[in-house]
């Protein structure tokens, strides 16, 4: 039987047009996901001058990283690989070091090495630096612009995800709102429907992940999604058990909505569908945790500060979001769909909706310092700042929620006789509600009145009991659609849902960005590398800045080799604040040495490639307390100078 689709008015058509377009404007000013992995030293340092050619390249992690066979690449001027393909794990303890062996006999010039790995939290990471023996020169190398886990399967896999949670949010939260609030809506088809989409929607969306992790975390080409080999790599992952793991866990969620829409909703012995409805919420519960636990095992959760605490507050965080998120979305559909919903059902949600906001401020708040860690790292990073959105979409979102519990108080139950005859209705005759009334409801019910009982034509009378029916049904819900608080609640409760919608999304967003607390304690380790130089070390510095405009923030990071007195070579990486390169039209420098009135003495550094400088031959003329000034321009009119004192030896 064909479903038509409800009239749900221009006020909903419009607040869905509202969320969509604030949901692709988030997806699409997100950057491609960071990872809670990050590199924090190499061997050769990021643009070091050494005399002779290493033996081999050596990079250090922040945690645990999974590399492959093609992780470490090291390509010399001409773009040829001059590294032996062997990566070795020099891990020791705490210690997160690999290292590639490198070619014999290699000539002077700049070598560019280009790593890829996948971080404990099943995120991509990828970075590239250069090194130079002898002398820096010019290099072919040129990397792709495309970041790792970006482009069209970067895309397909954030969708994917976005999905996932939604689905998942929908399957569990909807089923509990069946079974807790309103065992009524069992028999309901719009109410069925649903969470059987919500399921379809969740499975779909693990395939899709299942078979775009190997692109999404390798090569980038949707075509090596049906790669056998790349599939088999991906079971063998943590990810990869995980998603399976959440297919199989699916099997027996698919088992749970055909016995809550089958037998559950047949049962009418009271004492029978009280023992049922105690057998599905413990086994629904066991499944809907053991699927929340495929998230928890192989993300933020599973890593960092004490994840043996972490996971299972995760798990609690995704079932909270589910009962209160997917609840709401089967309660809109039944405010819509469905003949009535009784207010003692909507104040049972109500209070679900409550203690799983309660559950969420806690669970929340711990998640909050594991991440973000200190008030720095809340408005200073990627992470802390999505946090504190997500922070006040949660604030609207309870705002509009009281709304709704206001109007729930109002809301009268439906008379008996009324509930009654709305239960007997089948679906035909539900979407005939949604059609509006005609001249001919009164025609048909005086036709059904002239008609002689003896003599009627049983297709004429069961035409006409089919017409009488649908004339009844569209005038009880002009009825309930005119009642004012109904009208309210079902507003609160669309808008409500559409800002749950963005907040959704903002979490997907957030779970594939690289945690605050790791961010800084990478900015950290990185600045404490070198301010103060000593003879034969560079000197390497960071110096954040901001100019006031489109793209006017990031981070400058200068190297200078070997800096000390004489000839030294000079590297700049400009960077945006999640650490990827940022092209800027003008980058210049000067040294000053105050205590000898020396300077500024210019330096006009050559573009390498995007967020790359370079210099060679930099005279220091004598040692001292150098201030290095940095002027960073970012459009015709945006520009900052930033700078620090350094010794030189």
């Amino acid at each position: 039987m064909t479903t038509t689709a409800p009239r749900l008015g221009n006020a909903l058509a419009r607040l869905l047009i509202l969320a969509a377009a604030l949901l692709g404007t988030l997806l699409a000013g997100a950057a491609p996901a960071s990872a809670h992995a990050a590199l924090t030293g190499s061997d050769p340092k990021d643009g070091a001058v050494v005399a002779t050619a290493p033996k081999e390249v050596d990079l250090t992690f922040s945690e645990q990283v999974a590399m492959s066979a093609d992780s470490i690449r090291v390509l010399d001027p001409a773009g040829r690989r001059a590294d032996t393909g062997e990566i070795r794990d020099l891990c020791s303890g705490s210690v997160v070091r690999y290292g590639v062996g490198l070619r014999a006999g290699l000539p002077d010039g700049t070598y560019t090495v280009a790593w890829q790995a996948v971080s404990s939290d099943s995120h991509p990471v990828a970075g590239a630096f250069t090194f130079s023996i002898g002398a820096p020169s010019t290099t072919s190398v040129a990397l792709p612009d495309q970041a790792v886990g970006g482009g069209l399967v970067g895309a397909l896999y954030g969708i994917a995800r976005y999905l996932s949670y939604a689905g998942f949010a929908v399957l569990v939260g909807g089923g509990a709102f069946v079974l807790v609030c309103w065992p009524r809506g069992a028999s309901v088809r719009p109410v069925q429907q649903t969470v059987v989409r919500g399921w379809l929607t969740l499975t779909g969306a693990t395939l899709a992940m299942l078979l775009l992790r190997s692109p999404y975390t390798g090569s980038g080409k949707l075509a090596d999604a049906f790669d056998l080999a790349g599939l088999r790599a991906v079971l063998e992952t943590k990810t990869g058990a995980a998603l399976t793991s959440r297919l199989l866990l699916l099997g027996a969620a698919a088992l749970f909505v055909a016995v809550l829409f089958g037998a559950y909703a047949r049962r009418t012995d009271p004492k029978e569908k009280k023992d049922l409805s105690f057998g599905l919420g413990i086994g629904g519960t066991v499944v809907a945790a053991g699927i929340a636990g495929t998230w928890a095992l192989a993300e933020h959760a599973s890593t960092g500060l004490q994840p043996g605490i972490a996971m299972p507050v995760d798990i609690l965080h995704l079932l909270a979001v589910a009962a209160w998120l997917g609840g709401l979305t089967v309660l809109l559909v039944a405010l819509y769909r469905a003949p009535s919903v009784e207010r003692s059902a909507v104040e049972r949600f109500s209070k679900v909706a409550f203690g799983s906001v309660a559950v969420l401020a806690a669970t929340g708040l711990y998640q909050s310092w594991r991440q973000v860690g200190s008030w720095s790292a809340l408005t200073g990073t990627r992470y802390g700042q999505l946090l504190l959105v997500k922070i006040g979409l949660m604030a609207v979102l309870i705002g509009i929620a009281w709304i709704s519990r206001r109007w729930t108080r109002r809301l009268a139950d439906p008379s008996p006789r009324e509930s009654a005859a709305e239960a007997e209705e089948p679906e035909s005759e539900a979407e005939a509600a949604d059609e509006p009334e005609t001249e001919t409801e009164a025609e048909t019910e005086t036709e059904a009145a002239d008609e002689p009982a003896g003599d009627a034509d049983p297709e004429r009378a069961a035409q006409l009991a089919r017409q009488r029916t649908a004339v009844a049904t569209a005038r009880r819900k002009r009825e309930r659609d005119a009642d004012p608080e109904r009208t309210g609640l079902r507003r609160s409760v669309l808008t409500e849902a559409a800002v749950a919608v963005v907040l959704l999304a903002v979490t997907t967003v957030l779970t594939s960005t690289e945690p605050g607390r790791t961010e800084e304690e990478a900015g950290r380790t990185t600045a404490a590398s070198g301010p103060a130089a000593v003879p034969d070390r560079p000197v390497d510095i960071r110096l954040p800045f901001d100019t006031g405009g489109v793209d006017g923030k990031g981070v400058v990071r200068l190297s200078l080799d070997p800096g000390r007195t004489g000839a030294n070579a000079l590297h700049i990486f400009v960077e945006r604040p999640n650490g990827k390169p940022l092209d800027v039209p003008e980058i210049k420098l000067a040294l000053t040495l105050e205590a000898k009135n020396v300077g500024p003495l210019p330096v006009s550094p050559d573009r390498i490639q995007t967020g790359h400088w370079s210099a060679s031959g930099v005279q220091i003329p004598m040692p001292g307390e150098w201030k290095i000034q940095v002027t960073v321009r970012t459009s015709e009119i945006d520009q900052t100078t930033i700078d620090k004192n350094v010794k030189i030896g």
